[in-house]
């Protein structure tokens, strides 16, 4: 995921009223020959309420919008992570999507007892055996 696309995934997260004031971004050091810092992540602020089904429901909403392959990774503070590509979720049928977008929900409700919770949401590590 580029910076780009997660700058993308801000716009679309920041105009959600339950994510409202809850979403942050994560910037790392410039690269060498660039001006300005490097948007390594979004951060979440996942707390009680619909804010973990409204964040379930916009990423893959989002990612159902992108062409070619994108992969995003969501990390909650525990380490438990989830990894959605927009090739998963371009076909989905209205079923399935429910039932993605309470799985993710699920995952994200899992931290509501223990008050807000922040996430990350940032494009998964390269790995050799894609």
């Amino acid at each position: 995921m580029t910076a780009d696309q997660l700058r993308s995934l801000h716009a679309w997260l920041a105009d959600v009223d339950e994510l409202r004031g809850r979403v942050g971004r994560k910037e790392g050091p410039p690269e060498k020959g660039t001006l300005g810092p490097l948007l390594e992540a979004l951060t979440v602020a996942v707390g009680p309420g619909a804010a973990a089904s409204a964040l379930a429901t916009t990423v893959i909403a989002w990612l159902r919008t992108r062409r070619g392959e994108i992969h995003v990774k969501m990390t909650l503070p525990d380490g438990r992570s989830l990894e959605l590509s927009a090739r998963n979720v371009a076909a989905l049928d209205a079923a399935d999507l429910r039932r993605q977008v309470a799985d993710v929900a699920s995952l994200l409700g899992a931290q509501d007892q223990q008050g807000d919770t922040t996430l990350r949401i940032s494009a998964p590590e390269h790995r050799e055996d894609r």
